[in-house]
This record gives structure tokens, sequence and C-alpha cells, in this order.
């Protein structure tokens, strides 16, 4: 049989005639959307319309400063925190308050509450068939409330202390009334809630001092008894007597004992003067003596005298003796004088003594009355205490029982909230919008029919296109089937091989192409993994080593992964040294850094085929996909040589983005043309035939790289 045949091209997609289509349909595409328009008019005009309504209520204290309790009047009183607002909206929307507002605006004789009264056919038949429960089994006051809160929405507004309380019905009446009855029963809820703490705080406080006044007569009683029994007599300061004597008996004492240490020092002080001959007069406390300053004024006036009749007259004159018998006189008379004054002195020191010891006797028995009176003081201070105490408590208790009982007798207990925003009557339905559901519904489906116009268009194949340098082979030669899997091929690069399928001898095109071809193709593709099967053997594994080389080249990291039995992929690159290797890496003898090796001649990565039982590293084959995984995520490429393995065998090495080939030297052997029928027949329909042939020498200038 021979022929030309051209193989299937790479393809891409042609978005111009994509886009063609759609214009081509656009009259299809605007019928659909105005008919699915006007299906949504005419749906949004059916449904019942539905109308919402909004009450707002302000979280605040409504205490007036004016009409504040005395205890809470100095200060503001603490406002309720996020975590209190958000109490307040469970209370709002709480069942109890629900059934009275449900029941104030008789919301159970209206059909939209009760589910049972107005159900279709269709809904009585799931009943009946058990599909459905029967609505009519539950209480009425239930149904009711499950629609109510279905209809109900209560919120806060964020960052705020606004509770927002929204309601929807068929009614726009009804949608106004119901969240201004919530609000109102809420507000109501809360003053019967204030009235009903301030009633138990009443009883509480009326129980508590009639109690107090019974323990402070008791208190004040026990003081009084005290008092008398203990004989303390109290004086000024509210001090007792004793202490108070004993004070002034401490101070007179005190200054009994300076005047005495002064009178002594001044005796001594005479006395010195007296004994050494030293003139008295020149004493400060002689001088003070009024007799001496006159007897001294006499001297001084003697002296005077004297001095002037000296002037006429000699010293033996009767006159001067005289005058000067005069002075010796006074001299005695001051002599005698101070000496008169040194008796006083000791005389009042002794006096000084006398009260000195007269004043410690009765400072040492005030100190036993004062230690008696102060411990019998320590406890009536206690009673006293403890009555003051007891009297404080009666009287702080006394003022909040009258504050309480007149905002009782008044009923004024403003509740912490208000209602600052009314629940008005809305003019149009919120739901459903005509318009925006007739736009959306235009719009949808004209996006949904663009893409089943360019879905249909893509898997009709109309849109497919080669893609610029995409692999063309020239032609193929005459060939003879040798048996069911013969085929007959040439050996030239970039030309085609027809293989003959088994089961319906068709014939089918294999390209033959070069190394440099296979790369430039694998890096263009952007392909992940390049997976090689040898079925000659060693002597075409050879292909997988110049590929990986010839991608790393390109700058790309690439990864050979040799799985041959004997290594024969990877023994090149490693200059013939036998080292760790995949074998290793699934018998779990090695880690990844120690089966990675550097190829000595390029830029390429190695993992050999490893030094670990095969039978061992079998036994793990499972891991390989993971494996596999990994590699691909640290490397742009890698690169896997399979040798003569089967379909089976590489089923286990692909994934999206892989790429199979097959390495033959002579495109005629069975070996390879069994290889490539059963790929083929296994569901690999795009593949290569490559041979050894690159344009790079295998061994490069470069020096040896150390392992990784």
């Amino acid at each position: 049989m021979s022929g030309v045949h051209t193989v299937d091209p790479d393809i891409d997609v042609d978005l111009g005639t994509l886009f063609a289509n759609i214009a081509k349909n656009w009259l299809r595409i605007l019928i659909a959307a105005l008919v699915v328009m006007a299906l949504a008019l005419v749906v949004a005009s059916v449904i019942s319309p539905l109308y919402k309504s909004e009450t707002r209520i302000l979280i605040e204290t409504r205490e007036s400063v004016y009409t504040r309790p005395d205890s809470a009047r100095n200060t503001d009183r603490p406002i309720l925190d996020q975590e209190g607002v958000a109490s307040q909206v469970e209370l709002i929307s709480s069942a109890d308050l629900l059934k009275k507002v449900a029941a104030k605006l008789n919301l159970a004789s209206r059909p939209e509450f009760d589910g049972s009264a107005d159900m279709s056919v269709i809904g009585r038949l799931l009943v009946l068939a058990g599909l459905k429960n029967d609505l009519s089994e539950i209480p009425a006051e239930e149904r009711v409330l499950k629609a109510f809160r279905e209809k109900l929405t209560v919120h806060q507004v964020s960052d705020s202390r606004v509770i927002v309380v929204e309601f929807s019905s068929k009614d726009r009446r009804l949608a106004a009334a119901v969240p201004q009855a919530i609000a109102e029963a809420y507000v109501n809820l809360q003053r019967e809630a204030k009235l009903q703490s301030n009633s138990d705080a009443t009883e509480w406080l009326e129980l508590e001092i009639d109690d107090l006044r019974t323990r402070v007569r008791d208190a004040e009683a026990k003081v009084a008894s005290f008092r008398a029994e203990s004989d303390i007599l109290v004086g000024g300061n509210d001090a007792p007597l004793a202490t108070q004597q004993l004070s002034e008996l401490s101070t007179e004492l005190s200054r009994v004992r300076a005047s005495r240490s002064s009178v002594e020092a001044k005796a001594i002080a005479v006395k010195k003067a007296l004994d050494s001959g030293i003139s008295p007069d020149s004493l400060p406390d002689v001088l003070e003596s009024p007799l001496i300053q006159r007897l001294r004024e006499r001297q001084v006036q003697l002296n005077a005298d004297i001095a002037d009749l000296s002037t006429t007259l000699l010293e033996n004159h009767p006159r001067i003796k005289a005058l000067r018998s005069q002075l010796v006189d006074l001299d005695h008379q001051i002599a005698t004088e101070a000496r008169k004054l040194l008796r006083s002195l000791k005389t009042e020191a002794e006096t000084a003594k006398i009260r000195e010891r007269e004043l410690l006797a009765d400072l040492n028995k005030l100190k036993v009355e004062s230690a008696r009176a102060g411990e019998k003081q320590v406890e009536l201070r206690a009673l006293e205490r403890e009555a003051t105490a007891q009297r404080e408590l009666l009287e702080s208790y006394l003022t909040r029982y009258r504050e309480a009982a007149s905002r009782q007798d008044r009923n004024y207990l403003p509740a912490d909230a208000r209602v600052f925003q009314e629940a008005t009557v809305p003019a149009a339905p919120y739901f459903p919008k005509r318009l925006p559901i007739a736009i959306s519904a235009f719009a949808a489906t004209v996006l949904i029919m663009i893409i089943v116009s360019l879905l249909r268009e893509l898997f009709s194949g109309r849109a497919m296109r080669e893609r610029h340098g995409s692999l063309t082979p020239v032609s193929t030669v005459p060939m003879e089937a040798t048996n069911n899997h013969a085929v007959a091929a040439t050996a030239a690069p970039n030309q085609a091989v027809h293989v003959s399928a088994p089961a319906n001898d068709r014939t089918v095109t294999i390209s033959r192409v070069t190394v440099k071809t296979v790369a430039d193709r694998l890096i263009a593709a952007r392909a992940s993994r390049a997976i090689l099967v040898s079925p000659e053997g060693d002597e075409a594994a050879a292909t997988s080593v110049m590929l990986a080389r010839q991608i790393a080249d390109s700058g790309l990291r690439v990864l050979l992964l040799d799985l041959t039995a004997n290594g024969v992929a990877s023994l090149p690159m490693l200059n013939g040294a036998v080292l760790p290797g995949i074998t290793d890496l699934l018998a779990s003898e090695a880690q990844f850094v120690d089966i990675i090796h550097c190829d000595h001649y390029s830029e390429c990565d190695v993992i050999p085929a490893g030094t670990a039982s095969p039978a061992r590293a079998m036994r793990a084959v499972e891991r390989l996909p993971i494996i596999m995984n990994s590699l691909t995520t640290a490397y742009d490429m890698v690169v896997v040589e399979c040798g003569p393995t089967d379909a089976v065998g590489v089923s286990r090495l692909t994934a999206p983005g892989s790429e199979v080939l097959i390495s033959a030297i002579e495109p005629r052997n069975r070996a390879v043309l069994n290889a490539a029928a059963d790929l083929r027949s296994s569901g690999y329909e795009d593949l290569l035939m490559v041979g050894p042939v690159s344009g790079r020498s295998p061994q490069p200038d470069a020096g040896n790289r150390s392992a990784a």
C-alpha cells in the first residue's frame, strides 16, 4: 500500500471565527433574550407584590437630670454597649413579644399568616403522599409565629445604638402597622420591666427599713448604757476628761521643771561670783533687783562726788573720808543683797522641786485613770460606729424608699429607648421590581446564548486552525505489511511512518523527526513531561540524553529520569559512575537531595536508575506518580527514559502536559512498529518517532560540574 498522508498538525483556536459566529447568530440571540425578558415580565406581573416598612428605635437614657435619683445625679448613667444593644435585638424578636403583637393585630385571621388556609391542590397532594408536613396539625399560634418571623427582620445598625425593625407584607397598611406595634410593645415592655423592678425594690426596702429601725434603736441604747456604766467623763473635743487632765499636767510639769532648772542655774552663777570675789553687780540677775539698782545708783553718785571734791580737797580731808566710808558701806550692802538673792533663788529652787514631785505623783495617777478610760473609750467608739453605720444605712434606705415610692405613685419610669422614626405606609412595592428583573433576564439570556454559540462553534471544529511553526511531515514511502502488526518506514528524519492496526487494518501516520525538532516542539507547547519509549533497548536510549541536553541549552531547568533496567541513559551523563537513584528513593533508602545529580556535560540534572534492589523498589511503584508530580513542580520539564516498556507502564507516568515519544534507530524494526501500534491502540494518537540525530555534540567542552 502506498500513498501520501499528512499527520494531524498542532491546532489553535481561531478567535475571529468564534466571534464571527456570534455576529452571524445575533438575531437568534436577540429573539431568545426578548422572549425570556417577556416571560420574566409576565412572571413578575403575576407575583403578588410585597410591601416593606421599617421603624427605627434609639437606645438611650431617657431619665432627666431633674428626676434622676440623688445617688445617680452626679454620675452619668452608662448607656448599653454593643453587646447590650444586641441583647435588645433578641428581646424585640422574642416569641413572647411577637405573640402579643400578633394577638393585638389579629394576624391569625389573615391568609398570609396561615399556610393551611389557602393550601394549593399540589400542596394537598404532597401532604397526602407524605412528602410535605401537614400545616393543619401545627397549632395556629405556632403557624402565625413562623410566618411572622419569615416576614420580620430586626437588626442593629453598625457602630450605633439604633435598632431597625422591618416587616414585609402583601398589605401595605399592615406592613406599616406591624413594625410600629412591635416598637410600641417593646417600649411598653421595658417600662413594665422597670415598674416591676421598682415595685420589687420598694417592697424589699420597706422590710429592710423596719428591720433597720429596730437595729438602730438597739445600737444607740447600747451606747448610752455602756457610757453610763463605764463612768467615762468626756471633756472638750469629745475626749475623756482624764486624758485632757493628763495632757495639762504634763504641760505644767514641763514648765515647773524648766523653771527649776533656770533658778538653779541662776543660783549657781551668783554663788560662783560671790565665792570668787567678783562684784555681784555684774550678774544680770543681781542687776535686776530694784534695791541693788538703787544702791548701784548711790554708789555711782558717791564716786562722782569724790571725784569732784578731789579736785579741791586732799585725800585726808574729812569730807572725802566720809564719802569713801559711805562707798565701802554701799559695797557691803550690795554683797549682802546678793547673798539674800542667792538664798531666795535656792528657796525658789526647793519650792520648784517640791511642786515637781507633787505634779509627778498626780501625773502617775492620771496615767492609770487615762489608760482605763482609753480602754472603755475603745469599746464605746465601737458601739458608736455600729450605731452610726446602722443610722446612715437607715437614712440611705429611707431616701431610696421615698424616691422609689414617689416614682411608683406617679408612675414615672421612662424606658431607655424611643422611636425616632415611625413606620409609614409604603407607596410602592419593594418586590418584584419589574424593570430590574427584565433587564437581568435579558442580560443573562444574552450571555448564556453567546456562551452556547461559542461552545457549539468550538466543538464543531470550524474554529480550529493550524498553529504557526507546527510539524509538517513531507511524505511517506511505499511499505508492505509483514503481519497483523507489520509496518514499514524510511529512516529519513521529518518523515511520516504508516502503522496498520491489527483490529481494523487501518493505516495511521506517525512522524519521525530529529531531536532538535522535538525539543523546539516541547518548548513551544510548554510541555511538563517528555516520556520516551525505546523498543530497541539500550542503543536508542541515547536519544533521551540528547533531548534533555538540547532543552537545557534553551535555558529551561530540565531533569532526566532514567527508568531503564541497567541505567544506560544516565551513565554517560555521570561518566559511568553508579550513584543512588530512583530505586533507592522507592525503596526508602535515600531522599530527593541524595538522588539528584548534575550532568557533567550540560546544565541538565539527572536521576539515575540507582543501586537499590529493583524487586524491592517495585513494591512501592504506586509512589511513582507522586514522585513525578513533585519533580514536575520543581523543574520546567522532566524527560523520562522508559526503555522498552508498554502502554501500561507509560500510563503511570503521564499527566496533563505530557508528550509520549518513540525513540528509534531503525524505524522498520519490528519491536518499534509493535510498540507504536500498542501505544496508538491505547489512546496515544499524537505520536512522534525521534532518532538519535542532533545538531550538538554529545560532550561539549564545558568543564565537569560537581554533583548536586
